[in-house]
């Protein structure tokens, strides 16, 4: 019988911010990650790469011995999006 070993995992969670194109698609940033920036033509698509990304960022910072940028509280806003109002000029 083959040995085993316990693959140890841990969960992170970064904010991402979602920069609609103009030409379609989102860029998608990461904050506390200086430079994780990723694409995508929806929001799925970019919801994907951007996890994609950060994995990739955080698996290039453990090679290198750097630390891991701690994680954040996921924000309890469930949406969010924006609302144009007109002002009168009275």
């Amino acid at each position: 019988m083959a040995h085993r070993e316990a693959i140890r995992t841990e969960e992170v969670t970064y904010t991402v911010a979602f920069h609609p194109e103009p030409e379609g698609g989102y860029t998608v940033t990461v904050p506390a990650l200086r430079g994780c920036i990723s694409y995508g033509e929806t929001l799925d698509e970019a919801r994907v790469n951007v996890a994609e990304a950060i994995e990739g960022y955080l698996d290039a910072l453990r090679k290198a011995g750097d630390p891991i940028p701690a994680g954040e509280e996921p924000h309890r806003e469930t949406h969010r999006e924006a609302v144009t109002v007109k002002l009168s000029t009275a």
